[in-house]
C-alpha cells in the first residue's frame, strides 16, 4: 500500500515525520526529493527493505548505497574521516555532492563491497 504526504519544506509537520519514521520503522521504503533528483530510501540494516528498493531500482547485488546522515558529526560514526577530509566536506556541504568513503564497522556488511 502507498501513501502520499507532502512536508513542509521551511516548517515540517512534527506528524508527517513521524508517519515518514514509522514507514521505514517498520521495514518500509519511502521517496523523498533531493537536489537532483528523486531518492529511494529505508533502513540501514534492513535486509528486506534494501532488496525491494534493489528491486525497485533495477539494482544488482554492487550497487553502493548512499547513506544519508543528519551532520557532520553522525558522518563520523559511519565514515572514516582525518582532518583534511573533514574540512573538505564542511566546506561543500550542504550542496548537490555525493562523498565516497571508506566505512567504519558501523556499517552492516550487507551494504559493504
Amino acid at each position: 500500500m502507498s501513501q502520499f504526504f507532502q512536508i513542509h519544506p521551511e516548517n515540517p509537520q512534527p506528524r508527517l515525520i513521524k508517519q515518514a519514521f514509522e514507514i521505514i520503522r517498520s521495514g518500509g521504503v519511502v521517496i523523498y526529493p533531493t537536489d537532483s533528483s528523486y531518492a529511494v530510501a529505508c533502513q540501514m540494516g534492513d535486509k528486506g527493505a534494501i532488496e525491494r528498493v534493489r528491486r525497485l531500482r533495477q539494482l544488482d547485488d554492487k550497487h553502493n548505497f548512499a547513506l544519508i546522515c543528519s551532520d557532520l558529526s553522525q558522518l563520523g560514526l559511519f565514515a572514516k574521516i582525518d582532518t583534511g577530509t573533514f574540512r573538505l566536506l564542511k566546506a561543500h556541504v550542504p550542496g548537490p555532492y555525493t562523498f565516497i568513503l571508506n566505512a567504519t564497522r558501523e556499517v552492516p556488511r550487507l551494504l559493504l563491497h
